[in-house]
């Protein structure tokens, strides 16, 4: 795969981040009764970059944790030595049922991958809301899934790839498109 375009830079990014948590904010009518929820791994990042920019912008904390989709995805792939699912851990220590759950993820295709935190939320308790906010929105959606919070809505084709990169994993900031090369 080839890099095709910059999309977002460090500065854009945090000016989305920024821009959402405002937006959060807003619907909300301030942060009581809400949990930002990362789908793991840049998801989490993301949500915990939100959960910064609202303490500060509320100043107090919102409640936070983080959720690995992989046992409630349908097109599992990634298995352990023993052919099991390779689960991480599941690390919300606030009680879901009655709250406003926010799941956050870094792009949005086809769904899927909200599909299964659906599921993994519902497991968990009977929030009063969920709401999704992501950083990219590329479209091809698969299922009748929309965001409520977008940073950046990118059009694509189904042959090109978002790549987000996040300081935390990959060393730099930043969102690119990428095609395949011949």
């Amino acid at each position: 795969m080839a890099e095709k375009a910059a999309i977002l830079d460090d500065q854009a990014i945090t000016r989305a981040v920024t821009r959402i948590a405002h937006e959060i904010i807003e619907k909300n009518r301030g942060i009581d009764d809400c949990i930002l929820v990362g789908i793991k791994t840049r998801g989490a990042i993301l949500a915990k970059r939100l959960a910064e920019r609202i303490e500060i912008i509320e100043g107090k904390p919102i409640k936070t944790g983080e959720l690995d989709i992989t046992l409630y995805r349908d097109d599992l792939q990634v298995k352990n030595n023993l052919e099991e699912a390779l689960v991480q851990q599941v690390d919300i220590a606030h009680d879901v049922a009655n709250q406003k759950v926010i799941l956050v993820d870094d792009v949005l295709y086809t769904g899927r991958t909200v599909r299964a935190a659906l599921d993994a939320v519902m497991d968990l308790g009977r929030p009063s809301s969920i709401q999704l906010a992501v950083l990219v929105d590329r479209g091809h959606r698969e299922l009748p899934i929309r965001p409520d919070f977008v940073g950046k809505n990118i059009p694509t084709s189904s042959e090109e790839r978002v790549v987000v990169s996040m300081v935390e994993t990959d060393g730099t900031d930043g969102v690119t498109i990428h095609t395949r090369t011949l």
